[in-house]
């Protein structure tokens, strides 16, 4: 049963920062590229971050370029977020994802989300 359980997020000051982690399970999590999204209340859901399968290679959106960084550890089948100068903009729920295409078939999972909210 694959599994993908967010946690980490909570209330934080502006400024402030906060770590996300994603643990997974079910799947072979080091053949797969990670990436964090996030939706706020009324919005879309927003492409946050994304990291390949070996780590090697990260992108992030404009608006979180060199505030936040991705990164994971294959040995604990875990992907993080490390969020830095956190601005009220950045209240979201923030989920982590999964995904992968391999003969021709996309693979695509979804954690739950953690709420993530920035104000004084």
């Amino acid at each position: 049963q694959v599994q993908l359980v967010e946690s980490g997020g909570g209330l934080v000051q502006p400024g402030g920062s906060l770590r996300l982690s994603c643990a997974a399970s079910g799947f072979t999590f080091s053949s797969y590229a990670m990436s964090w999204y996030r939706q706020a209340p009324g919005k879309k859901r927003e492409l946050v971050a994304t990291i390949t399968s070996a780590g090697g290679s990260t992108n992030y959106a404009d608006s979180v370029e060199g505030r936040f960084t991705i990164s994971r550890d294959n040995a604990k089948n875990t992907v993080y977020l490390q969020m830095n100068s956190l601005k009220p903009e950045d209240t979201a729920v923030y989920y982590c994802n999964a995904n992968r295409n391999y003969a021709k078939v996309k693979y695509d999972y979804w954690g739950q989300g953690t709420q993530v909210t920035v104000s004084s």
